[in-house]
């Protein structure tokens, strides 16, 4: 199975260059690797991270994709947005909703076995799943941003508000770079407060990125001038917090990334749990973990 993920790689090439050419903050978004003129979802026959099979598969009825407009506030007219609504948008008033905020890789084609996989939790359709492409990624316009990520996935939650939904009954879950605006819009809310935040293998910081990488003793700032640093916001989050993180993660490492988050949380220590899933890498912690296992997991900690 091939990785979605090179920043690694590109952190290492400018450490090596020390000419500050190159950086971090043009190489953490991989939007255009793989280009689309539509969105298959189901039928897609591109690169994922893993395939499920017939039992998983979600009824057309149930896959609503739609743009919204997400605005920026240095922003006239705003940005379109492409999202998907896995479920039955007639009850997102009376359902509880996972909003999946995926990794830096590709688009929504990329993640549907992801989000595919949630809406599987607990039953089939028991929770609804919004997932989005940030500005810039798949069909979505405007250009990738650090701060465009929480404004994106913002604009995402203001339309399950318009449709009823009440932060009681949100659920946060951020893979990756996607733990940026999860973690984000958990601790400093603005159109909902989620009730509850699932991090796949986070981002503890783009300093502790660059330091993972480099193993240079320079500062951050060196390489990138992104403000990432989710090992701060997650002090401010009260909500209970699961962590899930491959231990033979070599893109986010599980000690200097993910346990750094988990250790800095800012609940009650019976509100947090940690999964660590032995032998697995950045991008197959469900499939080490077992399909079964990790929903029962997911499904557990959303009902508690």
């Amino acid at each position: 199975m091939k990785t979605q993920y090179h920043l690694h790689l590109s952190i290492v090439a400018i450490a090596s260059c020390l000419s500050g050419c190159l950086r971090l903050d043009d190489n953490l978004f991989n939007a255009n690797s793989n280009k689309i003129e539509k969105y298959e979802l189901n039928n897609y026959k591109g690169e994922v991270d893993f395939t499920l099979d017939a039992s998983y598969t979600i009824p057309s009825t149930l896959v609503n994709l739609f743009t919204i407009n997400s605005k920026a506030v240095d922003e006239t007219m705003g940005t379109k947005i492409y999202a998907v609504y896995i479920g039955d948008t007639t009850r997102i008033a009376t359902d509880t909703v996972i909003m999946y905020c995926h990794g830096n890789k590709d688009h929504m084609d990329f993640y549907w076995p992801r989000a595919q996989l949630l809406a599987n939790t607990s039953s089939k359709n028991r929770y609804g799943v919004l997932m989005l492409d940030y500005r810039g990624y798949g069909l979505s316009e405007g250009k990738p941003s650090e701060s465009g990520l929480a404004v994106d996935v913002d604009a995402g939650l203001q339309w399950l508000k318009a449709k009823g939904l009440s932060g009681e009954r949100l659920i946060m879950y951020g893979f990756s770079m996607g733990s940026i605006p999860a973690t984000r819009l958990t601790a400093e809310p603005r159109s909902l407060k989620p009730s509850r935040l699932i991090l796949e293998a986070p981002i503890a910081s783009a300093e502790a990125m660059v330091q993972d990488a480099s193993a240079l003793a320079l500062p951050g700032s060196f390489f990138t001038d992104l403000k990432t640093d989710n090992a701060a916001l997650i002090k401010g989050v009260k909500q209970p917090f699961m962590w899930i993180h491959g231990t033979e993660d070599d893109f986010l490492n599980v000690r200097t990334q993910g346990e750094v988050v988990y250790k800095n949380y800012g609940g009650s220590p019976g509100n947090k749990e940690p999964h660590l899933i032995p032998g697995a890498g950045h991008s197959n912690v469900p499939v080490y973990f077992t399909f079964p296992k990790y929903l029962q997991a997911v499904g557990t900690f959303m009902r508690k």
